[in-house]
């Protein structure tokens, strides 16, 4: 495990880093940036830049090998459900979870088919009115619903759409969301 002098959160993220094997070059990258940030008192802070951690989540209903997207305003794309922690939140499986059901109104989330980080991955996020252009070290978790007819979105512009693999890969334009889906597409039972 991975000592250091930072914040109580540090050995949980540690910890979490520690038992995730990055896929390939680009996740081993983004793990290493990711690691960096390791003992820096405000890491899950939006205004810590040019990086900071966030969490996310795709929410899966395993039974009918379906996942959840949402449409996201200021990234203009289709995306996996998730942001940044509020105040005093450190635990990036604890956001996720509170993340998905403010956006999608489901309560019974649950990790699946465990607790485990599924993949990392640095994104880019494009300047706005009030922050310069930065990247986000997201966490990403697979949520499990039974009640997937439940979901409904957190406000009229941002949709929530059920999708196969296949259509969610063709919905959404972000590579690395494509490999989050090929991840959990490999987990659910053969069809």
């Amino acid at each position: 495990m991975v000592t250091t002098d930072g914040p109580p959160h540090s050995p949980d993220l540690a910890r979490l880093l520690d038992g995730h094997r990055p896929q390939g070059p680009t996740e081993t990258a983004d793990h290493e940036r990711a690691r960096g940030l390791l003992g820096t008192p405000d890491a899950w802070d939006r205004g810590t830049f040019p990086l900071h951690f966030t969490a996310s989540a795709l929410i899966v209903h395993p039974p009918t090998r379906r996942v959840l997207l949402r449409w996201h305003v200021r990234q203009q794309a289709w995306l996996q459900v998730g942001g940044h922690g509020d105040p005093g939140e450190t635990r990036a499986l604890d956001i996720a979870l509170r993340e998905g059901r403010e956006e999608t109104g489901l309560t019974d989330l649950t990790p699946w088919p465990g607790p485990d980080l599924v993949h990392l991955a640095v994104v880019p996020v494009p300047a706005s009115a009030t922050e310069p252009a930065h990247d986000h070290a997201d966490l990403r978790f697979l949520l499990a619903t039974g009640t997937p007819d439940r979901a409904r979105p957190e406000n009229p512009a941002s949709p929530l759409e059920w999708l196969t693999v296949e259509e969610a890969r063709q919905r959404t334009t972000e590579e690395n969301l494509r490999e989050t889906l090929d991840r959990a597409a490999r987990l659910f039972a053969p069809a």
